[in-house]
């Protein structure tokens, strides 16, 4: 999914087909968001008025660089889940033994399908906070650029956020569901704070 063009991929994602989704796309909002990130540090970078922070600009790059790449793939990861659940869920039930094998396939890919958003969650969130150090050290020129990419990040993680919890409401392990949801809750919160402070440092 990742080497089509972006016509192809909107276009896709418009259409009948179920994927790519919603956790398709928060996974290309991360990318994107890291993408912005290592914009703002390549501009700053260079830029004899931010030799300061130069060393800080360049760790951050390559951060986000890493993350884009992984995201980017998180984006045919999610998608591919999800077909697998939705297999599970169109194998035989016509006698007991049937049924608990479905049901039992079910559940293993009803918890891959949660966690895979969830690691799409933490790298946005890992993104995020970068976009704090560029908006706050970066090129002031970009600052606004800086704004999206903390934005975009905070979408990312809770439309992630979002796909984990469909899933975890069919999920029958009450300790994995009870995790997880922790998990989630904390990152959500975490989230949330940390955008606002961010929008909140710049005046325009």
């Amino acid at each position: 999914m990742k080497d089509m063009s972006l016509a192809e991929f909107v276009e896709v994602t418009a259409s009948k087909s179920p994927v790519p989704g919603g956790g398709s796309i928060a996974a290309l909002c991360g990318a994107l968001s890291g993408a912005l990130a290592e914009m703002v540090s390549n501009l700053t970078i260079g830029n004899k008025k931010y030799i300061a922070v130069e060393a800080d600009m360049i760790a951050i790059r390559d951060k986000a660089f890493i993350l884009k790449k992984s995201l980017l793939d998180y984006i045919k990861k999610d998608s591919d889940v999800f077909m697998l659940v939705m297999d599970a869920y169109k194998m035989p039930k016509n006698n007991d033994e049937e049924k608990s094998i479905r049901s039992k396939n079910i559940q293993k890919r009803l918890k891959e399908a949660a966690s895979i958003p969830l690691e799409v969650a933490n790298m946005s969130y890992e993104i995020l906070s970068l976009s704090s150090i560029v908006v706050k050290k970066g090129n002031k020129n970009a600052i606004t650029d800086g704004l999206v990419c903390a934005m975009l990040a905070r979408t990312s993680v809770l439309a992630a956020l979002l796909n984990v919890k469909i899933n975890l409401s069919s999920i029958k392990d009450n300790k994995f569901v009870s995790e997880m949801s922790k998990k989630v809750n904390e990152l959500e919160t975490k989230c949330i704070n940390e955008e606002s402070k961010i929008l909140k440092s710049v005046s325009l």
